[in-house]
């Protein structure tokens, strides 16, 4: 409670009503007390009078009057910013900070080979981490039928060419006749005809062959590409047919790291000069190769694909480690973040001197608990403590 004399104040106002009756000798001390709940005044005669006359009356009134003024003002802030908040420099708070993300590498091809031929499987000539180089033989199925198919092909070929033969001489006997007037030209005609129809024939019996010759090619399985075997399923003695898996393969050369990444990050990334796989206590250099246009349900993910930086650099598919990368764009630390309605920003300080305010910009795509990339200028201030108590529009006190 605060103790307040007001002797002066109920001098005057006795003055202003009227004067004091004779057995008045006394002056009056008006003593009051006021606090947030009210106004409790305490009367004492200094002198001889008996009574308080209507000045007296009329002070306390005006003290009370008073007070209730001092109460309400105490009440209500004022609309300036409070003394708790602090500011500085955008460029002093900035931070770049690192991303990261769980990330697998995996080949660039894990082919499943499957038998192209139908027959039974007489061997197979690799086994489960094996190394293979690409031509190497992996399988031989039984070849007979495609040999005999072969065969009959090329006996229909070689009737052809010597029907072919035949038609070539006739045709030029022709000619020659003709030219002496002993055939007429329709003859010729004619021979020209059968002469056309053979070269058809020929011609479709040589596909004839070189299908009948692929077949038997396709007896043996080879390696598409250098690399190891990951699975082998073939068993000697088996019967297969076209699309029955032998092995699966797993390419050695140019693996590629797959990670899932924020699709907000995705832009850090691409600008990002030192990209690294933080794997078996080493860090692999790495470039972004790719970035697939699609999210990943339910975890609203972005699937990229990064490549070795270096050709000296031998990632071994299968290996799982970190993805890491270190913005270049300056970022918020997500402390100085305020939600205000549906956004979340910052409160920038503009004017200068006593016409200082602060506003409250949005950060588009901010996140909570995440630091944010900011376009503003350097030398922009901020209030970075306190923020939370402010109002868009407060002002700023002088000297901050």
């Amino acid at each position: 409670p605060v103790w307040c004399v007001f002797i002066l104040l109920t001098q005057i106002c006795g003055l202003l009503g009227g004067h004091r009756q004779p057995h008045d000798k006394g002056m009056a001390v008006i003593v009051c007390r006021i606090n947030v709940n009210g106004f409790e005044p305490m009367a004492k005669r200094l002198g001889h009078g008996r009574g308080i006359t209507a000045g007296w009356r009329a002070g306390l009134v005006a003290c009370l009057f008073t007070s209730g003024v001092w109460a309400s003002e105490g009440a209500t802030p004022a609309p300036s910013m409070p003394r708790d908040q602090s500011v500085a420099r955008l460029d002093a708070v900035w931070v770049f900070p690192q991303r990261q993300a769980p990330a697998v590498v995996h080949p660039l091809n894990e082919s499943k080979l499957a038998a192209e031929a139908a027959g039974t499987l007489l061997a197979w000539t690799v086994d489960v981490g094996d190394t293979v180089r690409k031509g190497q033989v992996l399988a031989r199925i039984d070849p007979e039928d495609a040999r005999l198919a072969l065969q009959r092909a090329q006996a229909q070929r070689d009737a052809i060419q010597a029907r072919l033969q035949l038609e070539e001489a006739q045709t030029r006997r022709t000619r020659e006749l003709v030219a002496q007037g002993f055939l007429s030209a329709e003859a010729l005609n004619q021979r020209e005809t059968a002469l056309a129809t053979v070269r058809t024939e020929l011609a479709s019996v040589q596909a004839l062959v070189a299908t009948a010759q692929r077949a038997l090619d396709k007896t043996t399985l080879r390696a598409p590409f250098d690399g190891s075997v990951r699975q082998r399923m073939a068993q000697a003695g088996e019967a297969v047919v076209p699309g029955t898996v032998l092995y699966v393969l797993t390419q050695s050369a140019a693996p590629r790291v797959t990670a899932q990444i924020a699709p907000s990050d995705l832009d850090s990334l691409r600008a990002a000069r030192h990209v690294v796989l933080e794997a078996e206590g080493r860090d692999w250099p790495l470039r972004l190769d790719r970035a697939l246009p699609v999210l990943n349900a339910p975890e609203r993910t972005q699937t990229v694909r990064l490549a070795p930086a270096e050709r000296a650099v031998t990632l071994l598919p299968g290996q799982a480690g970190t993805l890491r990368w270190q913005a270049v764009q300056p970022h918020v630390p997500p402390q100085l973040l305020v939600r205000r309605g549906d956004a979340l920003g910052l409160f920038v300080v503009q004017g200068a001197g006593t016409a200082q305010t602060v506003r409250f910009t949005a950060l588009p795509g901010a996140q909570e608990g995440r630091a944010t990339p900011v376009g503003l200028p350097a030398d922009t201030r901020l209030v970075v403590q306190g923020q939370s108590a402010l109002r868009d529009g407060q002002t700023l006190p002088a000297g901050r």
